[in-house]
């Protein structure tokens, strides 16, 4: 293994101040609706609120400071199966380290995992055992960050995963893990059945699992998980169907206005973090959900980043909409579920389409654990990974 292979070019992240500029510039003349009065959040995020973390953002967040926290970890771009590919490849100190593939979800990216970098990588110097470290890959979804333009339609998570399996092969990784959350999981899932031979365990938080209409499985389920699936049946999903119909449509509103995309995006931190009354500067840092808004405005990527919902709801999918995930056989990597009190994981579910060896109910957090409680994530993939041997 190392950090400077054929196929691999250097990349730092260096946003022109020009674009800043014009960030600022378009926040200051955004032209905002009005509101019906008491509705607060009950029909999207309420124009105060808004107002204060646009006015945060152009007066009082420092996308320098949050630029230079990514560019402390090597980063790469490389082009594979047509696809530009974007990924911070950070080696552990200790040589015999595990290989680490950490994938995102939406709306997320690599600053996601920023919190659990050191203690991954170098468990050694941040109190841990030295045994348990990895040697990480962070890489920027396909059509996500800057992991663009994407390729052209087709771009689905399967092909993502195979796009991946590759990269780590191009890395010099025989063997490697996994661990992934949102489309992260999805994904991640996809990887360990693409690349059965050299994936050692898929770790996956915010795991997605769907009936498939078999005989009985609705049966018996207890109570904390019938509450989980009125939960997902009851989840304000059109940000959902907007993806997955219409993205290309969406997109203009989002790339043409910050305030727009910083509404789009917020909403789901509001909706999905621990605990959903509060607001989601209180279980992360407005600057770190920031950079992730920041993210997607400088690079452009509203778009290219929703047209996954395209190719998983909706081009693959036409008659009912919604993937199955019976459709790619029951996966045989030694899998790992780790489950938050936001999320809406059904066991025997995941059990069916997954080969799981390790099952944690959190009981706290939410959808973005990287964030929100960065030290049990990181627990629970040493333990699992422990487990693997």
């Amino acid at each position: 293994m190392t950090n400077s292979r054929p196929g691999l070019r250097p990349f730092r992240i260096d946003i022109p101040q020009s674009q800043l500029d014009d960030l600022k510039a378009r926040l200051a003349d955004t032209r905002w609706p009005h509101e019906l009065p008491g509705v607060g959040w009950s029909r999207g995020v309420p124009v105060e609120y808004l107002r204060e973390v646009a006015d945060h953002w152009r007066t009082g967040y420092d996308w320098r400071a949050q630029e230079a926290a990514l560019n402390a970890y090597p980063q790469h771009l490389t082009t594979i199966d047509g696809q530009n590919l974007h990924l911070m490849h950070v080696p552990s100190p200790e040589p015999d380290a595990t290989p680490l593939l950490l994938l995102h979800g939406w709306p997320g990216g690599v600053a996601d995992f920023l919190d659990v970098i050191g203690p991954l990588s170098d468990p050694r110097g941040h109190g841990g055992d030295p045994a348990d470290a990895f040697h990480l890959v962070i890489p920027s979804l396909p059509g996500f960050g800057f992991s663009t333009p994407l390729a052209g339609p087709g771009m689905n998570a399967d092909r993502m995963a195979g796009i991946l399996a590759s990269l780590m092969d191009r890395l010099g990784y025989d063997r490697y893990g996994v661990h992934g959350y949102d489309w992260g999981a999805w994904i991640g899932a996809r990887v360990g059945r693409r690349d059965p031979e050299r994936a050692t365990g898929v770790h996956l938080t915010a795991l997605v699992t769907f009936p498939v209409g078999a005989d009985g499985e609705m049966d018996g389920l207890s109570d904390a998980e019938q509450s989980r699936w009125q939960r997902m049946q009851n989840f304000n999903d059109g940000y959902l169907q907007c993806n997955a119909k219409r993205p290309q449509t969406v997109g203009y509103a989002l790339t043409d206005s910050p305030v727009g995309q910083l509404a789009w995006i917020i909403e789901k931190f509001k909706e999905l973090t621990d605990p959903e009354e509060g607001l989601p500067e209180e279980s992360i840092d407005r600057d770190r959900i920031l950079t992730d808004v920041s993210i997607y405005w400088l690079t452009g990527t509203a778009a290219s980043a929703a047209q996954i919902y395209y190719e998983e709801f909706s081009a693959s999918s036409p008659d009912d909409g919604e993937p199955d995930p019976a459709a790619f056989g029951r996966g045989t990597v030694p899998t790992g579920v780790l489950v938050s009190r936001h999320d809406t994981t059904i066991r025997r579910w995941a059990e069916r389409d997954h080969h799981v060896v390790h099952w944690t109910e959190l009981g706290k957090g939410g959808h973005f654990l990287a964030m929100e409680a960065p030290e049990l994530l990181v627990s629970d993939i040493r333990t699992f990974f422990r487990k693997l041997g």
